[in-house]
């Protein structure tokens, strides 16, 4: 919504370059084509974003030739009453200059939109193979193997179990190109991967999970909450000889849905231990491409020295 009406705006305020005598003369003409285009570029989205799934089958001319058509007539729409209303001032004009603006506004907004989703291809497939690439650690592998073949004679059932949790991970790694999935089933595939270092650290590992059900539903990126979990365990826990403490929280707030995840920070040698961020800029970066501005991503130390990785998306 803010780009199209910073788009429409600025072809506004440079078309009108051409006919001002001064900068007053020159806002005074945009603030009077804003009382036009403001609720003609509103009509124009809710039109367009309500007939998505209709408009998503058509041919692409015809996409195009629809949502100009749209765009002239919401322009004219918006045009009449302000005209009557002599909202106009000195700018005398008939009713095909807004349906003739409003069409190709809209055909411009529309291309824009195209480039900007060609454009974030490249960024999507980069983020997901850096992904891949933190997710397929292979000295988690192995330690995996070792503890599965460790239990196969004294727990076989539990063996089996590991070895269940360790091919659903594998599988949701190498399954990363879906679009989206839900909160709830990115808190089921981080329960897998604890249970499974669970058996490696024992009671250095300690848990506490708060979960709101009311935020079960809300749509994510696929693997967003699991490397935040992975990141705690490798650089929390592992490191320390007293192990350490993560904290899974999800909320909602109103119109949000809040997700963090904290950890304790080893005093030990582990201290300076740190990663290459590589798993939170690919988390960064994908919620960023699912959800654009409406995304928020923190990571860092807070006040009690614990380290903590938070994001906020819509809840709709």
């Amino acid at each position: 919504m803010l780009r199209s009406l910073w788009l429409v705006h600025a072809v506004l305020g440079a078309g009108l370059l051409f006919v001002t005598r001064s900068l007053g003369h020159w806002v005074a003409l945009l603030s009077q084509a804003a009382a036009v285009a403001v609720p003609a570029t509103l009509g124009w989205l809710l039109v367009v974003c309500a007939a998505r799934p209709l408009i998503a089958r058509l041919p692409a001319w015809v996409q195009a030739g629809g949502i100009a058509s749209v765009g002239g007539l919401a322009a004219l729409c918006a045009w009449v009453p302000m005209n009557r209303l002599g909202v106009s001032g000195d700018v005398q004009t008939t009713w095909l200059a807004p349906w003739m603006a409003g069409s190709l506004l809209a055909w411009l907004l529309l291309l824009s939109e195209r480039w900007r989703h060609r454009a974030r291809l490249p960024a999507a497939t980069a983020a997901r193979l850096a992904d891949l690439q933190t997710r397929i650690r292979p000295h988690f592998l192995f330690n995996t193997l070792n503890t599965a073949i460790a239990l196969v004679q004294v727990d076989p059932r539990r063996a089996e179990e590991v070895l269940e949790d360790l091919a659903e991970l594998f599988r949701a790694a190498l399954g990363a190109m879906d679009e989206s999935t839900t909160l709830r089933e990115e808190v089921a595939l981080s329960r897998r991967y604890l249970d499974i270092e669970q058996l490696r650290f024992g009671n250095r590992l300690r848990l506490e999970w708060d979960l709101d059900p009311q935020a079960d539903d809300v749509r994510l990126p696929p693997l967003v909450l699991q490397p935040l979990i992975e990141n705690a365990v490798r650089y929390g826990v592992e490191p320390s000889d007293r192990g350490g403490k993560i904290e899974i929280r999800t909320r909602r707030r109103r119109d949000r849905v809040l997700v963090s995840v904290t950890n304790t920070v080893p005093l030990e040698g582990g201290a300076s231990r740190r990663g290459h961020g590589i798993g939170l800029a690919s988390v960064r970066e994908r919620l960023r491409l699912m959800h654009d501005l409406d995304a928020d991503f923190h990571s860092g130390i807070i006040e009690d020295g614990r380290w903590r990785a938070s994001l906020s998306v819509p809840a709709g």
